[in-house]
């Protein structure tokens, strides 16, 4: 199951540290984190985007030395199927960035997506849409569909970005160790699948995070 990571500031912070320790934990990971990566990041008002299937700590590409949005996803596939560059996160739409990290089974709805992840991502749109553009409320309502319609949800963590702020929630039903979700909100505000440092404070099972 997938790694990610959100980070944004309001004037721009250095990268390199982030992600070289991001990079390590991917490569570290329990479960393999080596089918593909995509990363997005906006710097001097400016959106550029990455996609590759080598595995994050392989592939030399380098984001900027200084953003200040950053949008990094290493993929586990499930059953290690669809290893495809398409189906790499973050997923897209004007200007909504999504990434998800977890797995559901049995999920009885019919829903646009390639994958699981494009699936849950129609979802939070279609509820953001009936909520009036509401991120926060859109995420539990999803979850709330998910559990009603799934056998099954080992996890599902997701975190989604509107491009002014990150949006996160933390839901799991099995090994915390790994499924948890850790934030911070200072001068730098960030999510990410497991803390990068003791900045960062650990979600609670349900809790949903404005960032």
């Amino acid at each position: 199951m997938c790694r990610f990571l959100m980070m944004r500031s309001d004037a721009p912070f250095p990268t390199a540290e982030v992600l070289a320790t991001f990079r390590r934990k991917c490569r570290e990971s329990v479960e393999f984190q080596g089918h593909g990566w995509g990363a997005a990041w906006r710097a001097a008002g400016i959106w550029s985007r990455h996609k590759s299937l080598t595995p994050i700590w392989e592939d030399k590409f380098e984001i900027p030395k200084e953003v200040d949005f950053l949008i990094v996803h290493a993929r586990s596939a499930f059953k290690d199927t669809g290893i495809t560059i398409e189906n790499n996160m973050p997923f897209y739409r004007d200007e909504r960035a999504f990434v998800f990290n977890g797995e559901l089974t049995g999920v009885r709805l019919r829903v646009p997506g390639r994958i699981g992840a494009e699936k849950v991502f129609h979802l939070i749109e279609r509820a953001a849409n009936h909520d009036h553009g509401d991120l926060s409320q859109a995420l539990a309502a999803t979850e709330a569909l998910l559990l009603s319609k799934s056998d099954y949800v080992r996890a599902l963590n997701v975190a989604v970005a509107d491009g002014n702020r990150i949006y996160a929630r933390c839901r799991f039903n099995e090994s915390p160790d790994y499924f948890t979700l850790h934030y911070r909100d200072d001068a730098i505000h960030s999510v990410c699948s497991e803390p990068l440092d003791a900045s960062y404070h650990a979600m609670q099972n349900g809790q949903t995070v404005t960032l």
